[in-house]
């Protein structure tokens, strides 16, 4: 597979932030409630972390060791100030749903884990793939879990009513339990139909993930050996 396409993949399905890698939980929890929140808040950050990405990427050999985290939360607060100017300028309804999530873009661990693991490592063009992907993958889920939410919790979608008025919502839906309730289904639906993720691969192979423990054992089974 092309690299650049290895990325989109990779984030949308292998490695996706929200229902594989976990990250983002706290937006996840918190706007998932109505459809489009969801939307807004994956796109939002998709537009910081390809930014960011790019922009880390072009300074990776500039930015020194030691303030390199700091540097990271100065670039993307930068952006999210930017981003958050924008969504209150043009979209102002989405803007006040959204509150006080939108200057948490700012310590997203999805953000800040991308600059660190991959964006201050390789070149700008596949650091723009890397966050597009991983974007993608986030606005996705998202968008996914807050479909489901607005549906079983109010009988709506996008803010419309398609559910029968005899539908009772279920109110555990727009409450946080109701998110992870929702994860849960949908992670389990893809591990039934068979989707592979780095984590399953590894798990399938034998490896429980304890790389230092592991490391250990070679160490000490080659020590063996030579004796």
């Amino acid at each position: 597979m092309n690299k650049y396409l290895e990325r989109l993949y990779n984030g949308i399905i292998r490695e996706n932030p929200t229902l594989i890698l976990m990250l983002g939980m706290c937006p996840t929890l918190a706007v998932s409630t109505r459809a489009i929140n969801g939307i807004g808040m994956g796109l939002s950050s998709m537009a910081v972390l390809i930014l960011s990405n790019l922009v880390i990427s072009l300074l990776r050999k500039l930015i020194p060791d030691q303030v390199r985290l700091p540097a990271y939360i100065v670039v993307v607060a930068s952006l999210v100030t930017v981003t958050e100017l924008l969504m209150e300028a043009y979209f102002p309804a989405l803007y006040e749903a959204l509150g006080i999530y939108i200057p948490l873009i700012v310590v997203n661990c999805i953000i800040l884990g991308r600059a660190e693991a991959y964006a201050n490592k390789h070149a700008p063009g596949l650091s723009v793939m890397d966050g597009l992907g991983m974007g993608m993958g986030f606005t996705l889920a998202l968008t996914l879990v807050s479909i489901i939410r607005e549906l079983l919790g109010n009988g709506t979608f996008f803010g419309r009513q398609i559910l029968p008025a005899s539908f009772e919502p279920i109110s555990i839906f727009v409450q946080p339990p109701g998110a992870f309730l929702v994860l849960a289904v949908i992670i389990a639906v893809m591990n039934a139909i068979g989707i592979k993720t780095r984590q399953r691969k590894l798990v399938e192979s034998g490896c429980d993930g304890m790389c230092g423990r592991c490391t250990a054992a070679c160490d000490k089974a080659k020590e063996a050996s030579a004796e």
